[in-house]
Formats: structure tokens, C-alpha cells, sequence
């Protein structure tokens, strides 16, 4: 079951969802969602001469990616084909029996602008800001700014609560996350094993 304005409401006052700060709930709770704003902090990925890179290499993410900061007065342009991470303004806390679901905002798909390339999903228990996938599919550069309101999240209410839910105790590698935040995929337990 998804839930409405009504529920997201009643989660936010319980205090068992959180999402902060939310500057004007009028605007940022919509019927089924939650608007979320961007962020100033973004991860370009520059070109770079390696002729592949591996998932299990941090040291070659670290390569061709930099960090850019854009003042509230500012803008980031994001031009045709290019790819950057992002991050949402606001930090969540999703409790144990939701899931949530990153989702683009219509007004910037119809600019072509999309938030998440694969990775939509919030699980249960996460905690952090939320790293956005942003690309541009259009013909055109498009600015955007630190504050706007980017993407919005929906929420699922599970059959039950996660008995393990996203965090320390499984080992989370973006539990707590500030600004968006690079792959970890070299982290994960297949690739530890190749390096043995």
C-alpha cells in the first residue's frame, strides 16, 4: 500500500519517518509523495584516459571523479549525455516497516532530466541524504539549482517489518551518508573475495 498525504503526515508527527528539513509541507507533501530539493554538492565524472573501469577499484573511481559545491545563488549546468551524482537537501530516516521509492519530478522529465539511473530504492532502516543519478537525455543544457525541488519519494508500507533492516548490522556501506557519495561496489563481499 502506498501512502497518502494523510498517512505521510500522521508518520512525520509520530516522528518515525523523518525527513529534514521539510521548509514548507505545503508544497513539498503531495498526495502520494514527498518532494525532495537539491542538494549544492555534485560528482562529475570526468573523461579519463583509463580504458575501463573496475568495480572492485576504488583508487580509479577517485581518478576521474570530482567534487563541485554550487551556492544557493547559483546554478549547475547539466548538459546532453552527461552523467553526475547528486544529493538531496534533506536527510530521511526511513523506519523498519517502509520501503521508499526515489522518483523524478514530471516538470524536469519533461526537460529531459532524470534522477536515478538504477538505483530508486530506499530500504528499510536507511538513514542519510539521498545520492541522485542525474542525467541529461535532451538535446539542450539544463540549470539547475541548489534548492528546487529535484525528485520525490513514494512510500510503501511492507506486509511486515524488515527483521534486517538496511544499517550497521548488515553492514550498509551508505548508512549515514552526507553529499553524494561515489560507488562502493569494490566494498562488496564477491569482489573481497577476488582479492584474496
Amino acid at each position: 500500500m502506498i501512502l497518502s498525504d494523510t498517512d505521510l503526515q500522521r508518520r512525520l508527527d509520530a516522528g518515525d519517518l523523518v525527513i529534514e528539513p521539510i521548509d514548507d509541507p505545503d508544497m513539498q507533501i503531495q498526495p502520494a509523495s514527498i518532494d525532495l530539493r537539491l542538494g549544492p554538492e555534485f560528482l562529475e565524472f570526468q573523461r579519463t584516459n583509463i580504458p575501463c573501469i573496475h568495480p572492485n577499484s576504488t583508487e580509479e573511481v577517485d581518478e576521474y571523479v570530482s567534487r563541485t559545491y554550487v551556492n544557493d545563488d547559483e546554478e549547475f549546468i547539466l548538459h546532453p549525455g552527461d552523467f553526475v551524482l547528486g544529493t538531496t537537501k534533506e536527510r530521511v530516516e526511513i523506519p523498519d516497516d517502509l520501503v521508499a521509492h526515489v522518483e523524478g519530478r514530471s516538470s524536469l522529465g519533461r526537460l529531459a532530466i532524470v534522477v536515478h539511473a538504477t538505483a530508486g530504492l530506499c530500504d528499510p532502516g536507511y538513514q542519510g541524504q539521498i545520492t541522485l543519478e542525474l542525467s541529461n537525455l535532451g538535446a539542450a543544457p539544463v540549470a539547475l539549482s541548489p534548492g528546487m525541488r529535484i525528485s520525490q519519494l513514494t512510500f510503501t508500507e511492507l506486509s511486515s517489518p524488515a527483521e534486517r533492516p538496511y544499517g550497521a548490522g548488515r553492514g550498509s556501506k551508505y548508512q549515514d551518508q552526507v553529499g553524494p557519495q561515489a560507488s562502493r561496489i569494490g566494498d562488496d563481499p564477491e569482489f573481497e573475495e577476488q582479492d584474496t
